[in-house]
């Protein structure tokens, strides 16, 4: 990482949403995330209308993260796939595991959905670490 570059940082938000995809299938979590968030098939299905302009704002969000990572990382000296797999992880467990635990600290959700999202997360972080690295 020696400069904050625009390609990167689109295809860093690209590689996050497919994990997601990925993620959230339901023969991977997507079944079990459904589940203990109360989401029924009705409401998925519905929600498919919407995916288009869901899955766009889910890559830009994403993009922000990989934005911000970046100048992390520029900041921190990372320039090999070490460094940015330690850029993944502690960005993740000092912004992302600890705001998310409230969900079930405060809201009471299940332990489980969180290790979901929150290994979600981890796993976004590191590979789009990896992908601004290279």
């Amino acid at each position: 990482m020696y400069q904050v570059e625009f390609f990167p940082i689109l295809i860093a938000g690209v590689v996050s949403a497919l994990i997601g995809w990925v993620w959230y299938h339901p023969k991977v979590f997507g079944a079990a995330w459904m589940r203990m968030s109360n989401i029924t098939p009705e409401m998925a299905e519905r929600g498919k209308q919407r995916m288009p302009m869901t899955a766009l704002l889910g890559v830009l969000a994403s993009m922000a993260v990989a934005y911000v990572m970046n100048y992390f990382g520029i900041a921190w000296g990372v320039w090999d796939w070490v460094g940015a797999v330690e850029l993944g992880f502690w960005c993740w467990a000092g912004f992302v595991a600890p705001t998310m635990l409230g969900s079930v600290l405060w809201d009471y959700k299940p332990v489980k959905l969180y290790i979901i999202n929150a290994g979600y997360w981890l796993v976004s972080f590191v590979a789009m670490a990896l992908v601004l690295v290279f």
